[in-house]
Parts: C-alpha cells; structure tokens; sequence
C-alpha cells in the first residue's frame, strides 16, 4: 500500500505567474518591445497578454512609448529604493545615539487618535529614565513630553483629551487645575522648548522639544535630575539640533 504524500502544495495564481513573465519579459528589453513580442517571449496568448499589459500599465509597473512597453515608475521603485535610499534611521537607534552624545534618557512619544503614546526610551545605568508612577498616557499635563504634545492640538483637541484625562495635580508642583494649564498651553513659543520641574516625579525636570514628522504629532525629551538641573538646556539644546540634522537628511522613520 502506498502512502499519500504529506507535502502541502501551494496556492498558485495564475493570473499573477503571468504578469510576472510578462514583466520578466520587459526586463530583458532595455529599449523596450512591443505587445506581440512580449506574448511571444512569455508564451501568452496575445488577448491575454494586452490585458495584463493594459492593467500592469495603469498600475504604473510599466510604460508604453513609441508602441513599446519599458518599466515604469512602479516597478522601477521595487528594485531602486533600497539601493538608492539609505536606510531610514528608526526612533530607536536615534534615541540610543542621542543618550549616548547627550549622556542623558532621551525619550519619544507621539499623539495618535486622541492618545499620548511614548513609543522609545533610550537610558543607561548612569542615566536612568524617570518611571512610569502614575500613567504616562493619563498625566500629559504633568509631564514635558506630554505638554509639548498637547501645546500642538488645536484649542478643541486639548479641550477633548482634558475631557477624558482631567488636570490633576501629581506633586505639590504640579499645575492645579485645566483653567492653569491651558493658560499655560496658549503662553508656549512655537519650537521653543517645553520646560517642567517636578511636576510628574519630585527630584527631577525634564524639557521637551516637538518634531515635525509628516503628518505625526511628535515630541521628544530628556530628563535630569534636580541637582543637574544645569545641564538641562544644554542638554535639549544639543537634542533640538541632532533632530534637525536628522529630519534634513530625511532618512528618519517615526516608527517602530
């Protein structure tokens, strides 16, 4: 008796293997060729091939000019991005480098769909990060990551997210109530650092600077401890200008 074979086989598409012979087709012509040279070449029936032609042109993987068909822009970016772009530089490896330079926690968060997420914290044994006591997310108007990130929503997004996640104050430095805070919201320079004393964690301050990141409500800060409180504009100072340099070279992916 003979065993059934075990070996699973794969889904094909025949639709796609076609358009790939097709652009395999293309590829091999640097000046181009036409529909009927293409076909021959992929062993398609030329109705067929005019089809995946038309759509592999409409979707911008291939070109025609002069009656001939070349790569287009589509195709062209699947094989040229990688070689052509250096690689973009995620939030992770910048904050580490930043900690690193700076010699202090570098940290990153954004603002997405009415929530302060902090994505990355780059810190050391010599330069811990401030923990996390009472929620990041629920206490942006404590902390200078969360101020910054706030001071860029319009006057009706602040009102929304203090809708959901009143002022309260933290430490006895805390601002007291949301009349306070957005009054302190409204006096904040564009670009211009965002300063906070112990106001989320006694014994530490910290300052904020916001990133322009495409479309993503972005900020990243640094913290000291009190008794370093000096090195604290420096510090960001140094921050604002590593991220400008960065953002110019447009090689900086937000994400992680």
């Amino acid at each position: 008796m003979t065993t059934a074979s075990t070996t699973a086989v794969p889904t094909l598409i025949g639709s796609v293997q076609r358009a790939l012979r097709l652009l395999e087709a293309v590829g091999a012509h640097r000046d181009g060729a036409p529909a009927k040279q293409l076909a021959r070449e992929a062993g398609l029936p030329l109705p067929t091939a005019y089809h995946l032609l038309r759509t592999l042109t409409h979707e911008g993987y291939l070109r025609r000019e002069n009656g001939v068909f070349l790569f287009g822009a589509a195709a062209e970016n699947l094989t040229a991005a990688q070689a052509v772009r250096p690689r973009p530089a995620t939030v992770t490896d910048s904050l580490a480098h930043w900690r690193d330079a700076i010699g202090v926690p570098v940290y990153c968060a954004v603002y997405r769909e009415g929530e302060i997420e902090l994505i990355a914290v780059a810190d050391a044994p010599d330069a811990p990060a401030v923990g996390e006591w009472a929620s990041f997310r629920e206490t942006g108007h404590a902390h200078a990551i969360g101020q910054c990130l706030l001071g860029q929503l319009d006057e009706k997004g602040r009102e929304d997210h203090l809708d959901r996640y009143p002022v309260r104050p933290l430490t006895r430095y805390s601002v007291r109530d949301r009349a306070a805070f957005l009054e302190r919201l409204r006096s904040l320079r564009q670009g211009e650092p965002v300063i906070e004393r112990q106001e989320y964690a006694l014994g530490t301050v910290c300052a904020a600077i916001p990133v322009t990141a495409g479309a993503t409500l972005a900020a990243m800060a640094i913290s000291v401890p009190l008794d370093d409180e000096e090195r604290l504009l420096p510090a960001v100072e140094q921050l604002r200008c590593e991220v400008a340099r960065l953002l110019r070279s447009f090689v900086f992916s937000i994400s992680i």
